[in-house]
């Protein structure tokens, strides 16, 4: 599960790194995106195999949708069914994207009521991580406005996330860019073995304030520290880090 996250790199740093035709956005810095918001995605042309970034709205909302109302809750595809289920289905085929972040958040439950908010952010500052996603474009009948939005693919956790929650993002390494974009060739059993968790090393994380559960807050302070707890001291989870790099990078 991902329902919240960051990028707050600058826009010509994410051109740079994914090899993109620039379109001239301005990018402002982004520490609490959430669903139903624009967000960027990268996506390849099928003609040209040009990388374009463009923002859509988070939340797939399917073609055959009557309604808006599906994306909220289309905000994650589960790896393990997205080949398979309707909503997900056609785009995984043909409309596959990838979708930027520098950071993310999750929840780990306290009790039946109560739960710790984790940044879990690349190890290495600086690094991205690159996100499965896919889109989709839907037409209202009514008014004739095209809608193109998208969904992040999430898989089970690695040993770094398990003990914060049991679901994250699958984040793609540089090598998997071009089969998921459908720059090169893959069959789909090809494309559901990339749908993997990604190697703890490449993370880390740290418990940060509830602040960030209101998405009207934004801002570098959602990533301040705060004290870790017995528990997750003990599974070895610690202020501002969990492991440091052995690997360069997540993007």
């Amino acid at each position: 599960m991902c329902g919240r996250y960051k990028l707050t790199v600058p826009y010509s740093e994410i051109v740079r790194l994914y090899n993109l035709t620039s379109t001239g956005l301005n990018l402002e810095q982004r520490y609490n995106i959430a669903p139903t918001q624009d967000e960027p995605v990268i996506r390849a042309d099928p003609e040209t195999k040009q990388r374009r970034l463009k923002m859509l709205r988070w939340g797939l909302v399917p073609f055959w949708a009557k309604d808006l109302k599906i994306g909220s809750r289309s905000i994650n595809a589960r790896a393990e069914t997205v080949a398979t289920k309707p909503a997900f289905r056609e785009a995984f085929r043909h409309r596959r994207c990838l979708i930027p972040a520098d950071g993310f958040y999750e929840g780990k439950k306290l009790d039946g009521k109560t739960k710790q908010p984790y940044a879990i952010v690349p190890a290495r500052e600086g690094d991205l991580f690159s996100f499965a996603g896919l889109w989709e474009r839907w037409k209202d009948k009514a008014t004739s406005e095209v809608v193109r939005s998208c969904t992040i693919v999430a898989t089970g956790a690695n040993a770094l996330c398990a003990p914060i929650h049991d679901r994250t993002p699958v984040i793609l390494p540089p090598d998997a860019w071009g089969p998921w974009l459908g720059e090169t060739p893959a069959t789909p059993e090809e494309l559901m073995a990339l749908l993997k968790p990604c190697a703890p090393e490449i993370m880390r994380a740290f418990p940060i304030s509830t602040r960030v559960n209101n998405v009207r807050n934004e801002g570098p302070e959602l990533l301040e520290a705060v004290p870790v707890g017995e528990g997750d001291r003990a599974a070895g989870i610690q202020p501002r880090s969990v492991m440091q790099a052995t690997l360069r990078s997540a993007i």
